[in-house]
């Protein structure tokens, strides 16, 4: 797998992510896959590999692929997943900016990792360690990312909780697209690299 490639995949769990996020607000509900794959890649603070990242397979990035690639083909997507994918970019970029807190999310992650291996990394007590890591860094800066649904679902048991969770894994793809090479101005002047890159993905 080339580099191109490794940001096309990277792209695609931030927009996975965008997509989960919309989802859960929506309708309260989420694709059990795309889920577990961006949960396990947030806990997983010291991969083997890329590719174990998001579980050796990129189906696991499947609705983030095929949301990217709406996104990369102007095909219409729903405006929220759009603006929450590149407030995830945002959102990262501010974060480089400040070490400690990468430092914090670092030790901390360690921890949450520490605490699925024993409760499992989808138990709620994780999801809810992971919302409260999320609620005291990133959601601390004057940029927020605001997201909108169903007022009653927003607010119901765990909901919060699963959404930072989730909009914690969407930075982390995000740092790890920008790892790789990822830049803001490659989503309008490479989206044809992009798009080449995500159908030689499948070709695997």
């Amino acid at each position: 797998m080339n580099q191109q490639q490794r940001q096309a995949l990277a792209l695609a769990g931030v927009f996975q992510a965008a997509a989960v996020v919309d989802e859960l607000a929506r309708t309260g509900h989420h694709d059990e896959r795309a889920w577990r794959t961006l949960i396990l890649a947030t806990i997983d603070t010291n991969p083997a590999t890329f590719e174990s990242i998001y579980g050796d397979n990129h189906n696991n990035l499947r609705l983030g692929i095929d949301t990217l690639q709406g996104v990369l083909t102007r095909t219409p997507n729903s405006p929220n997943v759009m603006r929450y994918g590149f407030s995830l970019i945002l959102l990262m970029q501010k974060l480089q900016k400040q070490p400690q807190m990468m430092d914090t999310l670092g030790e901390r992650l360690n921890r949450i990792n520490a605490q699925a291996e024993h409760f499992g990394h989808t138990h709620e007590n994780v999801i809810a360690s992971l919302g409260e890591l999320y609620q005291d860094t990133l959601s601390t800066f004057s940029y927020r990312i605001v997201v909108q649904g169903d007022p009653s679902l927003l607010q119901s048991r765990m909901m919060p909780e699963r959404v930072r969770a989730i909009l914690m894994a969407g930075v982390r793809f995000a740092l790890l697209w920008h790892q790789q090479g990822g830049r803001r101005w490659k989503l309008i002047m490479g989206r044809g690299a992009l798009r080449q890159a995500l159908k030689d993905i499948d070709r695997y």
